[in-house]
């Protein structure tokens, strides 16, 4: 594959956390150069399938360089399509990279080259001002769009509760995804352009119930996806990938409930873990993936400030490595720990590759969308016990 020029922009406009979502959302392969009037050499970014592989800026290589290009506040990038050979030695999965770093620079931990203004969320319920998370889409599929609804600010798209079996996507503007917990509202997540609303499990044709309430934050125009499309080709996946993609969404609730746990205090961890076994370790080298056929696990990471439970999954869940959909789990960010009972059955990747090959274009963008939701609530749900040890010293 010969160098192919496919996009370009200013830092002002698009940040390195936006251009990296598009990339990523996208699976390019490819370079990112990224050239400022305030440093000496361009910095550089190697990305593989959408996934940052390696980085330079200066002196600085790897995961620190990446990192430190986020400090890049005005400049110009390009990024050319080729071959990538460079050895892979950034691990991270590229949503807690942007997560991190974000965070990094609101902490000044990131030396900041050009002007710049951040602007943070509300205090959280331990008086904590904190950063809200901010994720894009990739580019509207508009061809399954079959109505358009505009919003105007503040105003509530759906609610937390209530019955809705259409997915939305975000075509023009900004919306906030908020939880009732018995603290009040909490603000989880703000959603970009390209970003989805609504559960994979509407497929079914079922209706669900609303996990979150979405609120339009200024002048939002969304867009109603072909539900029966969307069915159809559902019901055409092979049995194992249906019980993946529902899997998937099945995680990324349970991401979101056991963060909102740890940060009102009630924290699951000791025990959904008595009476379980390690069965993967955080960091193995273990690529199998494997279907939850008896018996629960769950998933837990072990950071600097503790462990934190992600997730208890049960019969028809999947656990393990997907290798063409990093989630940011196990094995490489988190453990699984098995109960006494637990079965599994091994999945065949290799099928289970073919059948998200053979994807439509909206349909392998939600789930891409689910998989970055999931990679946020997981930075959420650590980041929660991060500062319940720091108002606990």
């Amino acid at each position: 594959m010969k160098s192919k020029f496919v996009l370009a922009g200013n830092l002002a406009f698009l940040s390195l956390g936006d251009v990296l979502q598009l990339l990523g959302t996208n699976g390019s392969t490819g370079v990112i150069r990224i050239k400022s009037r305030y440093a000496d050499t361009p910095g550089v970014i190697y990305l593989v399938d959408g996934n940052p592989r390696n980085a330079k800026n200066g002196t600085l290589t790897g995961l620190e360089a990446l990192q430190s290009l986020f400090g890049w506040i005005e400049g110009e990038f390009e990024f050319n399509q080729e071959p990538v050979t460079v050895e892979k030695v950034i691990q991270k999965n590229r949503m807690e990279i942007i997560l991190d770093s974000l965070r990094m620079l609101d902490d000044q931990k990131i030396d900041k080259m050009g002007p710049a203004s951040l602007v943070k969320g509300a205090a959280d319920a331990t008086g904590e001002e904190v950063r809200i998370p901010f994720i894009k889409g990739p580019l509207v599929d508009y061809t399954c769009v079959v109505d358009e609804e505009g919003f105007s600010d503040g105003e509530r798209i759906t609610e937390e509760g209530k019955h809705g079996g259409w997915i939305w996507v975000v075509l023009e503007g900004t919306i906030e995804i908020v939880k009732q917990t018995p603290r009040g509202p909490a603000s989880l997540v703000r959603l970009g352009d390209g970003a989805f609303v609504g559960s994979i499990a509407s497929f079914l044709m079922e209706g669900t119930v609303r996990g979150a309430t979405v609120i339009a934050v200024g002048n939002v125009q969304m867009g109603v996806l072909d539900s029966q499309r969307l069915a159809t080709e559902y019901s055409c996946l092979s049995a194992e990938f249906r019980e993946l993609v529902l899997s998937l969404d099945k995680r990324l609730r349970q991401v979101t409930s056991r963060g909102l746990d740890v940060l009102l205090g009630r924290d699951l961890l000791e025990e959904s873990l008595e009476d379980k076994e390690l069965l993967i370790a955080q960091a193995a080298n273990d690529h199998r993936i494997l279907e939850i056929i008896n018996g629960q696990a769950s998933i837990v990471r072990t950071t600097d400030h503790g462990k934190v439970l992600l997730a208890n999954l049960d019969k028809g869940d999947f656990i393990g490595q997907l290798p063409f959909l990093d989630v940011g789990h196990e094995p490489h960010y988190a453990a699984v720990y098995g109960a006494e009972d637990l079965e599994t059955r091994p999945l065949d990747t290799d099928s289970l590759r073919a059948d998200y090959d053979r994807l439509s274009t909206t349909f392998r963008n939600i789930i891409e969308h689910t998989r970055n939701c999931i990679s946020v609530t997981t930075s959420l749900a650590c980041d929660s016990r991060k500062r319940k040890v720091r108002t606990q010293q």
